[in-house]
């Protein structure tokens, strides 16, 4: 379901020496299994971009009384990933309902009951990760419950054309953005290394440390005897500290093209260059394999494999990364993306090779 035209016979090595910046291991064992998969979890919510969720939230009646909804005040609020800030979501009292920020618009109340207070959320976004908290007065009765979302997706690491290590962190949240994600939390990494993930540059993750994940220990990254698991800078210095990014997407509302369709769909102004985090999404979550290297938006080169097969990524699944190439070059073809709600036009030059530029 994509579109490219050469077929790739080299392959690009991921791994490269770590940082000299002094690092602390973390090695996962049973203390940090943070076992973020189990389904049953009632104050865990699991959804995919784009869809509409219910965080559940009920009322536990102490004093037998009730005023109804009309006495009833409600208030959502997301916390921040120290939990330090709290964003209003959603506050209700009797008739008086009001949505907040990102949340304008696409939250109300479930309202089953006089007892509900469950929050549904419409369009599920990859910012709505995180831990959010219902509180409800009801004359005597004082209640706070609180439930996490997670998105479900795919973590990817992220350098941009200059190089490795060329990001602070603010650089790193805009570049994640620009390839339709956002900066991964720790707890995306990890589970991303539980999956196999084996990363040997250091990237932000969204609380400000700096980590990367190994799985195959070896001497450049870290150490043939350190184990397995997330190796971890700490915080850096969010503005003067420079390293890639690990960037977290989720499935895209959309579909890949043929060449062919790629051509005539981008001609029609009905599909624009694909994003890295749409191919890391259609690889991980659609399985996507295209053994043909192709322009992305950022202006890099990559092909995704999910089957590994001589000539194509033969030890690994993974999206293989060819480099920066010039603009000019005519050598490889071009990733298109079509979303359904939204088209954004990119001319081709000619009918075979595509011209990013």
């Amino acid at each position: 379901m994509c579109l490219i035209c050469l077929l790739i016979t080299f392959h690009v090595q991921y791994c490269a020496l770590s940082s000299n910046n002094s690092m602390v291991f973390v090695h996962c064992n049973s203390y940090c299994k943070l076992d973020k998969t189990e389904l049953g979890d009632p104050n865990r919510v699991f959804a995919s971009r784009g869809s509409n969720i219910t965080l559940p939230c009920r009322l536990h009646r102490q004093h037998g009384m009730s005023f109804g909804r009309m006495g009833m005040r409600i208030k959502w609020t997301k916390l921040s990933v120290d939990e330090s800030l709290e964003e209003d979501v959603l506050v209700s009292m009797g008739f008086h309902k009001k949505s907040y920020g990102s949340f304008l618009g696409r939250v109300q109340l479930l309202e089953a009951d006089d007892d509900d207070a469950s929050l549904l959320i419409n369009d599920v976004s990859l910012d709505d990760k995180g831990k959010f908290r219902c509180e409800v007065i009801d004359g005597m009765d004082d209640f706070i419950h609180e439930v996490t979302l997670e998105v479900q997706g795919v973590v990817f690491p992220y350098s941009p054309r200059l190089g490795r290590y060329n990001l602070n962190f603010h650089d790193a949240e805009q570049a994640c953005l620009d390839q339709d994600s956002v900066v991964a939390s720790f707890d995306q990494l990890y589970e991303a290394w539980r999956s196999g993930l084996d990363w040997c540059n250091a990237g932000w993750l969204n609380d400000g440390s700096v980590q990367y994940p190994i799985t195959n220990p070896r001497g450049a990254c870290g150490g043939v005897n350190s184990g397995a698991g997330l190796r971890n800078y700490g915080q850096r210095d969010k503005s003067k500290s420079r390293y890639d990014v690990f960037c977290f997407t989720s499935a895209v509302n959309g579909e890949f093209l043929t060449f062919n369709e790629a051509v005539q769909a981008c001609q029609d102004d009905g599909a624009e260059i694909a994003k890295v985090g749409q191919m890391y999404a259609a690889w991980k979550l659609n399985g996507y394999d295209r053994c043909d290297s192709g322009w992305l938006a950022d202006g890099s080169v990559r092909y995704p494999i999910s089957r590994p097969r001589r000539n194509c990524s033969p030890t690994e699944a993974a999206v293989r990364f060819v480099g920066f190439p010039d603009k000019k070059q005519k050598l490889f073809g071009v990733y298109c993306f079509k979303g359904l709600t939204q088209f954004h036009p990119q001319h081709r030059k000619n009918n075979r090779y595509a011209d990013v530029g």
